[in-house]
């Protein structure tokens, strides 16, 4: 009795701090994930989440270009990576991605996000050569590219430092930088899931500096593997800590483990239930990221419907059927396209006013 007293108190002190704009400790952060009911914690995200959106909820025209799958890392969890001439495995040349660029953008798309493997042969100048080709061709075309991971190689292989190179890729056109390779901080259990990768002070190194050059990143954390709820808070603790510095990331996105063709498929995936908590949970402790993403053609629009309850304001965008990172993984939508029509209906049925951004998060339009 004492003990469901005492959680009790810590529940109603929690709220209290939410509601009062109070940050709340990575100690209470653990606790939610242990012993928060969902109905509240949709009540404290939904809070938190109208703090900074009001009722509305964004979506973008967007497309996703994957230049390459051929990774030189070897992370348990990777459904999508190949070697060089192993079956499966992709490189596109540059005219190829203009030409897939055309044809996205003659849709009305505004943004193309470009990420994809880690290829051994590929450095700075091959991808600011593409970056200016890109700009070039479509001047208007928000650039976001290229995760901290890709960049960190690229770095090391033409002998820069992060400064360097991302002023030449900044000069080269990139307007953004995608959260992705963040997979959990924890360096023991980093580790264990992707040893040969960018290290977890790598890659907030090159989100800081990318953020004092005035280039936006994103923020990701994967979930759902062999990380407890200790780490998982302590993953947004530090993402918490850098925004605090450079107010430069721009949304976080929580990415879940999905456990097809993959060497970790045997621990199978969290429910949906666990989907909602993490959700609520990412945007109460955030108290400094203005945005929420549910990526959809990773949890589904089913889920991403129900998470508009649990603190979630941002969609993502249409993607348009260009993107194999989850559908590789067993993804629910094997291929990932949605209409700004389909994406209104959803955030409107779920009780909240659809809006179209810019990748800035500027409206377009409210419909």
């Amino acid at each position: 009795m004492a003990t469901g007293n005492n959680n009790n108190l810590i529940i109603k002190h929690i709220e209290e701090s939410v509601t009062r704009g109070q940050r709340i400790s990575q100690e209470e952060g653990i606790f939610l994930f242990e012993h928060a009911g969902l109905g509240y914690l949709s009540k404290l995200s939904t809070l938190v989440k109208k703090r900074f959106s009001a009722d509305r909820v964004f979506f973008n025209r967007n497309f996703h270009i994957e230049p390459t799958n051929i990774c030189i890392h070897s992370c348990v969890f990777c459904s999508y990576r190949r070697r060089i001439n192993q079956e499966g495995a992709w490189e596109m040349t540059a005219d190829e991605i203009l030409e897939q660029i055309a044809k996205h953008v003659s849709s009305g798309a505004t943004e193309v996000h470009i990420v994809g493997g880690v290829h051994p042969q590929r450095d700075l100048e091959y991808y600011a050569g593409l970056i200016r080709k890109i700009r070039t061709s479509y001047p208007h075309l928000f650039i976001k590219a290229f995760t901290a991971v890709e960049l960190d190689f690229m770095f090391r292989k033409s002998r820069l430092n992060p400064a360097e190179g991302l002023r030449i890729l900044k000069e080269a056109g990139l307007d953004a930088i995608p959260g992705g390779g963040a997979e959990i901080f924890d360096e023991k259990l980093r580790a264990r899931l992707c040893p040969d990768k960018t290290g977890s002070a790598e890659w907030l190194a090159i989100h800081e500096q990318a953020h004092q050059l005035g280039i936006p990143t994103n923020a990701t954390m994967l979930y759902g593997h062999l990380e407890d709820y200790s780490q998982r808070i302590d993953h947004l603790h530090r993402l918490r800590e850098l925004q605090d510095q450079t107010s430069g990331f721009q949304v976080f996105i929580p990415l879940k483990y999905r456990k097809a063709n993959n060497p970790l498929g045997e621990i199978g995936e969290v429910s949906t239930i666990e989907d909602l908590r993490n959700y609520a949970i990412s945007r109460i402790f955030l108290d400094n990221f203005a945005h929420l993403k549910a990526y959809w053609p990773m949890i589904g629009k089913e889920v991403a419907s129900l998470s508009l309850s649990y603190g979630v304001d941002d969609l993502d965008g249409t993607i348009e059927d260009t993107t194999r990172i989850y559908s590789m993984a067993g993804a629910e939508d094997q291929n990932p396209a949605i209409t700004t029509a389909g994406l209104s209906d959803l955030i409107r049925q779920a009780g909240w006013v659809p809006v179209e951004r810019d990748t800035l998060y500027n409206t377009l339009t409210i419909y």
